[in-house]
This record gives structure tokens, C-alpha cells and sequence, in this order.
């Protein structure tokens, strides 16, 4: 199936909406790649948290849960600048078909620094129940929040 690519530059304690909702709900899509990248990775030290989730944020955190059903993805970014204490970043996504919009959240721990984001998303076809389950359970994760 095709891949769809996203990419932003998120300011710190920014939510920004990736659009995936459609009509008919027949167009499912899963997490197949997920980096993040320091705004100016030479200069400022950065301790990023970039989040995903399946349901509207109303508030951004650097703590990662990953008990929340509705968190698709989770990646930390530190950026030293010092060269010897750079770590690789660390990224975790879900193997999860969803068919609605997502949500990307950055907390930036140790400054104000904007963080870039880069998603890749499987399409998929989805069939009538399945569209039905993904459905079902984005409005059950919305009326827990």
C-alpha cells in the first residue's frame, strides 16, 4: 500500500493535528517510521519528548505512559552540545491501525527549542468492520479521556 509522509517543526509545549479522517472511514493507516530532529542540533542543548496520539490533546507532558491506549508513539531526543554526551534518540511506535486524525505533542525539558518531526504512514484498506472497530475504539478512548 502507498506511504504517506508528515513533517513539522513543533515549537515546545505545541500540539499540531496530522488530518487523516475521511467520510467513509475506509482508509486505515499504521506508524511504519517516526524521527525527530532538534531545530538547530549544533547549538542549544535539547531534551525533547515528542508524543502521538489518536484522540485531541488538551495539555502537553514529558512523561511517557505507555499504559495510555490513546499514545501511538513516543520518541526522546537529547541534544548535547557537547558531542560526547549526545545519546541516540530513542523511538517507540505502536503497530496499531487507526482511520481518524493524530495528534503530535513536544515537550522540551531543558530550554524553549522547537523540535522537527518526520511520520511515515502505511495506508490501508480497511474493510467494513474493520473501519467499524477503529471506529468504535476512538470514540471509546475520546469518552475515557
Amino acid at each position: 500500500m502507498p506511504i504517506k509522509s508528515f513533517r513539522g517543526l513543533i515549537a515546545d509545549g505545541g500540539i499540531d493535528i496530522i488530518p487523516l479522517s475521511t467520510n467513509n472511514g475506509s482508509t486505515g493507516y499504521k506508524i511504519v517510521k517516526f524521527q525527530v530532529l532538534a531545530n538547530d542540533p549544533a547549538g542549544t542543548s535539547s531534551e525533547s519528548t515528542v508524543k502521538i496520539y489518536s484522540i485531541p490533546q488538551t495539555s502537553v507532558t514529558g512523561t511517557i505512559d505507555f499504559s495510555d491506549n490513546t499514545m501511538l508513539a513516543a520518541a526522546y531526543y537529547d541534544n548535547s552540545n557537547n558531542p560526547a554526551y549526545n545519546e541516540p534518540g530513542v523511538v517507540i511506535f505502536e503497530n496499531m491501525i487507526f482511520n481518524q486524525d493524530i495528534y503530535v505533542t513536544h515537550l522540551e525539558q531543558t530550554g524553549s527549542q522547537s523540535v522537527n518531526y518526520y511520520i511515515e504512514l502505511e495506508q490501508v484498506k480497511l474493510s467494513l468492520d474493520e473501519n467499524t472497530v477503529a471506529t468504535l475504539k476512538d470514540i471509546r478512548n475520546i469518552k475515557s479521556q
